[in-house]
């Protein structure tokens, strides 16, 4: 991959979530919620407080999704990252 976010943004990759629930009821693709949770995969310049290969959590509903060789990505603001776990 070549691709490096600039300034105060980062790129990431979603987590994958559970299609099962625990008493093994499948969720089709359409009713599931994305993930909050993500793997940060490259960092902006100007980001100091995560790293690449963190997981962290983020607002829902925030950043900008795109393909870029054949995986979804999605770039967020620093200032919509929530944590690190």
């Amino acid at each position: 991959m070549n691709f490096k976010p600039l300034g105060e943004r980062v790129l990431v990759k979603r987590t994958e979530v559970e299609n099962k629930t625990a008493s093994g009821i499948y969720i089709p693709d359409n009713a599931k919620e994305k993930p909050q949770t993500a793997q940060v995969v490259a960092i902006g310049n100007k980001v100091e407080d995560v790293k690449v290969g963190d997981t962290i959590v983020f607002e829902q509903y925030r950043g900008t999704e795109f393909k870029l060789d054949g995986q979804e990505y999605l770039i967020l603001n620093i200032e919509n990252v929530i944590g690190v776990m």
